[in-house]
């Protein structure tokens, strides 16, 4: 079978590395992967083709286009995509389209998606199954009602089932989308998509890294960075408030703010080699600054204790990983928050709020979670990639 998978990350990552879980359980199968963001240096599978339009990311607020290449216009760049993306389909003829987010959000790649589906739908291209893959949580909307008419038309016109990527015993699509009984095509839960750690992980990566095996290990992250900057600039000032013990490992994303990312790796390189005057020896610093590791979740399994945004990716690798957490919601919509608040039920995840990032604040808490070690314990599907793998291949409920 050949799938198209459609996946466009437009501020993050979170969105392409979820996408790249679900092509890895597709290994059976003929893949082509979507993509037109910022380049993410993270393995594509050996069987999937990553096909790469012309770059477009959004701005902060999510209000407008920039491209990725220099000199090059938004209309430019629009117009290549639409063309491209018609020619592929043509070539290709896949027998399934799986379509991220769309029609849920992204709606400002109507331009090139919406030709897309009409012409599936009405034979102008090879007739394919449309499936949309959806996260858990969708953030809030100014003007609902408009949003969900658009939503449940295009759902219905264009498509043929719709993979919601959680488990309905944590969160449910209702909660924050209220006309799903209007759906008229299959809606389904696959799980939480994550990836499980690797065997001896936590072993390796501390021998790998020279971190001691009685040490404490803390991991910051910030997602793919863009937001976020101020929790790791917090984690970094609270660190000299910890024991000589802890070692603190820092992933500022690929797309933080070069001056934030400067300033944490320059205070990271004065500390490189410092004198210890108990041993009187030279020794390497124990905070690490790095913009982004493919093996992040071994990086987790071989920690104490997380402090990370809480993204849907982070926290189900945190689920996975069973590493104590604190966790700063982005507050820019109520997607982060909810599902925080909705995890720590499972014991060893807590929320930081803005208060909480002052450095001698945030260093007890850091102490207490270290002390106390209680690891979550989710009781979730966390088998979202080969769930819907599966559905994919099989098909049980197509309506057309």
């Amino acid at each position: 079978m050949k799938l198209i998978l459609y996946c466009q990350h437009v501020l993050g990552m979170g969105h392409y590395m979820r996408t790249l879980e679900i092509c890895k359980a597709l290994a059976e199968h003929e893949v082509v992967l979507i993509t037109g963001g910022a380049v993410v240096d993270a393995p594509v599978p050996a069987h999937v083709r990553e096909v790469r339009l012309p770059g477009l990311m959004m701005d902060s607020d999510f209000q407008g286009f920039f491209t990725t290449e220099p000199n090059r216009s938004v209309d430019s760049v629009m117009a290549e995509r639409r063309s491209l993306l018609m020619d592929l389909f043509r070539r290709e003829k896949p027998d399934r389209l799986l379509v991220e987010l769309y029609p849920f959000g992204r709606k400002k790649f109507r331009f090139e998606l919406d030709p897309i589906l009409r012409s599936i739908r009405d034979g102008s291209l090879p007739r394919c199954r449309v499936v949309c893959s959806l996260r858990d949580i969708l953030v809030e909307k100014e003007d609902v009602r408009a949003y969900e008419n658009r939503v449940i038309t295009t759902l219905n016109r264009c498509f043929d089932g719709l993979l919601v990527h959680a488990d309905p015993a944590l969160v449910r699509l209702e909660e924050t989308f209220s006309r799903v009984d209007e759906i008229a095509v299959p809606v389904v839960y696959t799980g939480f998509i994550t990836s499980k750690p690797p065997a001896q992980a936590r072993q390796r990566i501390r021998e790998s890294a020279g971190i001691p095996g009685d040490a404490r290990l803390i991991v910051a992250s910030a997602g793919g960075g863009k937001v976020g900057g101020a929790l790791l600039q917090a984690a970094a000032d609270s660190f000299p408030l910890l024991d000589s013990n802890t070692w603190l490992c820092i992933f500022t994303g690929p797309f933080m703010d070069p001056g934030v990312f400067q300033s944490l790796e320059s205070r990271a390189a004065a500390e490189s080699f410092h004198f210890d005057p108990q041993t009187g020896s030279s020794v390497h610093s124990r905070l690490r600054v790095a913009s982004f590791t493919p093996d992040f979740l071994s990086w987790l399994a071989a920690a104490d204790l997380s402090v990370s945004m809480a993204g849907y990716n982070t926290c189900m690798n945190l689920m996975a990983a069973r590493v104590p957490s604190l966790v700063w919601p982005f507050a820019q919509n109520r997607e982060q928050r909810l599902r925080a608040e909705r995890l720590t039920r499972f014991g060893g995840l807590d929320l930081l709020e803005d208060a909480d990032l002052e450095p001698e604040r945030l260093a007890g808490l850091m102490k207490g979670r270290l002390l106390h070690r209680k690891r979550p314990d989710p009781r979730l599907d966390l088998e979202g990639a080969a769930n819907t793998a599966r559905w994919l291949a099989d098909s049980p409920e197509m309506r057309r």
